[in-house]
């Protein structure tokens, strides 16, 4: 899954696979039928984990705005530490797929569609509990959290990102809450 996060469907060879799993390409092709399955294989597990953490970090928390804003912070963390892979895999899939690749696309836009629906349960929750105003939107509250946690990781790219990326996942966080003290 590194290797692919790391460099993209199309920057990633099969030389750089063989070496990877130390395989040959026959053995490649028969345990995962081509690139393309390999790669969606690691998608999906990419996709897979980031929606297990946020489950799991809010399952964990006293409410949803609460898991919501600890997500992000947890995320904050992950992205400030030097060894992390910065950029969301589904992104950069989206943006790296060329039409020739729309099946990648597709399912990587669909992954992304999934986590944006467990912000909207989370944002809807909220709601429900009379954590937040019965007038805002889960959805576009969702869809406004995707854009910031994406923008948050674009940002994360950035040479002098470490020293502002989890001041910067704290305002988010904060936002988040504010959701909540607003409406007291």
């Amino acid at each position: 899954m590194i290797l692919f996060w790391t460099r993209g469907y199309a920057g990633t060879s099969l030389k750089d696979i063989e070496a990877a799993l130390d395989m040959r390409p026959g053995s490649i092709y028969a345990a995962f039928g081509s690139k393309e399955k390999l790669f969606r294989s690691a998608l999906t597990l990419y996709a897979e984990r980031s929606r297990t953490a946020l489950s799991e970090t809010l399952s964990e928390a006293a409410s949803p705005l609460e898991g919501l804003a600890d997500h992000v912070r947890k995320l904050g963390r992950a992205l400030a530490a030097p060894t992390q892979t910065k950029a969301c895999m589904l992104m950069k899939t989206m943006l790296e797929s060329s039409d020739n690749e729309r099946v990648l696309r597709d399912a990587a836009e669909d992954m992304m569609r999934q986590t944006e629906a467990a912000f909207r349960d989370a944002f809807q929750a909220a709601r429900d509990a009379g954590q937040i105003p019965a007038d805002r939107d889960p959805v576009r509250l969702a869809s406004r959290l995707q854009s910031e946690v994406l923008g948050l990781r674009a940002y994360a790219q950035r040479s002098d990102a470490p020293g502002r990326i989890e001041d910067l996942s704290e305002d988010i966080a904060r936002d988040l809450e504010a959701l909540a003290t607003c409406f007291r």
